[in-house]
């Protein structure tokens, strides 16, 4: 099935990049090289000048054949089968590289196609399902409780389908994907917690939202949504029964900062440094059993890398955790 869309942009990339590899690889060998032939030329030309200065060394077996020949004449010669031997070596490398690194831009364009056809196939469903919400939505009255439920499903179902976008988007390397704009920290943050109460009422957390003033920052909105919505759900996750997380937004200088902070048992059995990585596991687990971290982490890392931001643990103890996660402010 086609998707719509020129996907022969990630593959020029993916084809852009592993010459480089390959290129890399054949300088690497080539530099190699030249280093080993110029210490031989360099040892031989120290060797010819010893000898043109101890004579006697040469004379020792005044029977055998001797052929003379000029020390510049040599050092020439050797210097351009040096440079001969160089040049090849670099050719060799490339050439092998190339040969290497191929079957992994076959695993590289096998990965975009995977996510470009999940994406796809992901967005119709999605529609469906939008339009079903809204068919419902127009047989309930407003200010029902159900109404506010389907706004909610709605609302959901939209930002899954902009991080599917997102996907297909990061799949095909696009070069036109839309340019981030200025986003209200505060109004995405709010909306995330919003999203979260039935989760965290369910498992018996207190779930709270400050904010101070309007932070602003310049990245795409579902890109913020998730960053702080992998942050709240992994509080949920190490935070036990009749706990409280509180997740404030607010502007701190030059950046916009959003924090969450639990009252789980803090951070043990794992280095803070690799808390962040994927699939971090700790030796302790956590009220819900789990020890692993999963993608959750790595993933608002990335995004917050590819915003130009930071996510750190700003503290951890027995009394609970609260992490920042800080981007630049909008100007």
């Amino acid at each position: 099935m086609k998707t719509g869309r020129d996907n022969t942009g990630g593959t020029t990339l993916d084809a852009v990049q592993l010459r480089r590899a390959a290129l890399t690889v054949g300088l690497r060998i080539a530099v190699a090289c030249a280093v080993m032939v110029l210490a031989v030329i360099v040892a031989a030309a120290i060797y010819m000048l010893y000898l043109s200065h101890h004579p006697d060394l040469s004379a020792q077996d005044p029977g055998s054949a001797r052929v003379y020949v000029e020390s510049n004449d040599m050092l020439k010669a050797m210097a351009v089968a040096g440079l001969a031997g160089i040049l090849a070596a670099g050719a060799i490398g490339w050439l092998s590289a190339r040969s290497a690194i191929r079957p992994l831009g076959r695993a590289l364009e096998l990965q975009r196609r995977f996510v470009q056809d999940a994406s796809h196939e992901l967005r119709t469903p999605l529609a469906i399902l939008d339009a079903r919400v809204q068919l419902a939505q127009h047989k309930v009255a407003d200010g029902t409780e159900a109404s506010s439920l389907l706004a909610q499903v709605r609302r959901d179902t939209a930002g899954l389908t902009a991080t599917v976008q997102e996907l297909l988007l990061a799949a095909t390397g696009d070069p036109d994907s839309p340019a981030a704009e200025a986003v209200d920290v505060s109004a995405v943050t709010q909306a995330v917690t919003d999203d979260l109460q039935d989760m965290a009422a369910a498992r018996g957390v207190r779930l709270e939202f400050v904010h101070s003033g309007s932070p602003r920052v310049r990245i795409q909105p579902n890109s913020l949504r998730r960053a702080v919505l992998g942050l709240v759900d992994n509080a949920l996750t190490h935070t036990p029964e009749g706990g409280l997380i509180t997740v404030t937004a607010a502007a701190d200088g030059r950046e916009s900062v959003v924090s969450v902070a639990d009252t789980g048992t803090g951070i043990s059995g794992i280095d803070q440094d690799r808390v962040f990585e994927r699939f971090a596991r700790t030796t302790e687990p956590s009220p819900g059993g789990r020890r692993s971290y999963g993608l959750g982490l790595a993933l608002v890392r990335e995004i917050a890398a590819a915003a130009g931001g930071r996510v750190e643990i700003s503290s951890t103890g027995p009394r609970g955790t609260t992490m920042e996660l800080a981007f630049p402010a909008a100007g």
